[in-house]
């Protein structure tokens, strides 16, 4: 049988060592080229390697880790950016940043869906598997997350950096209420730029800010379809409650005692006292009055 069987795709196999209690595989990656990521030119030029070390399945009461040998290339495209670029594993291989297998990492999600955090942990031991609870509930987490898409909803806001020095720009996506970007400032032209980069984008909810008000008209000036067109949703203008406008005095004239019923369901008139109240003498503290007593706010004349 060969030696490749026993490690995932694309893996081979240079040597195994056993130490104490454990087996550690030497390997590489088969091919002699990677693609550079930024702009997809193949190079073979290797400009340096580095050591990640990977955990694998355990066999024969044994825990067995990979100590990979992954390669540095040159990008060969005169007018790319990226000079220097690691080669990409593939999933069943290994994720971005991870520190387990592909097949690993599969079943410690397996486990941690069906067992939880602690229970899971508790057999992962018995089966030469050093995972933490932690790990368990982060791995569902992961599996669980949701495609990501391009936001449709967007709600746009000022934020501060170092509050009265610098302030930002923060984007959220009110449909998942998450927040998907950070810009540097609140500065017009950093706002239209971004949402240029986004032409799905049908409405934006801001505040009453002149700034992004021109922006967001300018976009939806500018759109030529009716994907890229902008709904602009305004913040409403703050309303008073139906106990305020049952204080209020234009609510109880006999000519609106229709508006009074829709308004002031419930509503009890409020024993005011004698005529002549502390209102012709009032504080600057709002709801007290200079004779010590409690007032109201507003007065039924």
């Amino acid at each position: 049988m060969d030696r490749r069987a026993f490690l995932p795709g694309g893996l081979k196999a240079e040597r195994v060592e056993v130490v104490d209690d454990s087996v550690l595989i030497h390997a590489r990656l088969v091919g002699g080229a990677a693609a550079c990521p930024a702009c997809g030119e193949i190079s073979r030029r290797v400009h340096s390697h580095y050591q990640r070390r990977l955990a694998d399945l355990p066999a024969h009461g044994r825990q067995v880790s990979i100590a990979l040998s992954a390669r540095r290339f040159r990008c060969r495209s005169v007018s790319c950016r990226t000079r220097i670029f690691a080669e990409r594993l593939t999933p069943a291989i290994a994720q971005a940043y991870g520190r387990r297998t592909g097949r690993l990492q599969d079943l410690v999600r397996h486990l941690g869906v069906a067992l939880g955090g602690r229970p899971a942990q508790a057999l992962a031991a018995r089966l030469l598997l050093p995972v933490s609870k932690d790990t368990f509930l982060r791995s569902v987490r992961t599996a669980m997350r949701l495609p990501v898409s391009a936001p449709r909803v967007i709600g746009i806001d000022d934020w501060a950096w170092r509050r009265g020095q610098r302030y930002g720009t923060v984007i959220c996506d009110l449909e998942k209420r998450q927040i998907i970007d950070l810009l540097p400032d609140r500065e017009p032209a950093t706002v239209e730029a971004w949402l240029r980069s986004q032409p799905q984008i049908e409405v934006v909810a801001r505040d009453r800010n002149g700034g992004y008000g021109g922006v967001t008209r300018h976009f939806a000036a500018d759109s030529t379809s009716a994907t890229t067109g902008v709904f602009q949703h305004h913040q409403p203008k703050p309303t008073a409650s139906p106990e305020v406008h049952c204080a209020h005095a234009a609510c109880h004239s006999p000519s609106k005692t229709a508006l009074n019923r829709t308004l002031c369901r419930g509503w009890q008139k409020p024993d005011l006292g004698p005529k002549r109240t502390c209102f012709d003498r009032p504080s600057r503290r709002s709801g007290s009055c200079r004779q010590g007593g409690r007032c109201l706010s507003l007065r039924l004349r």
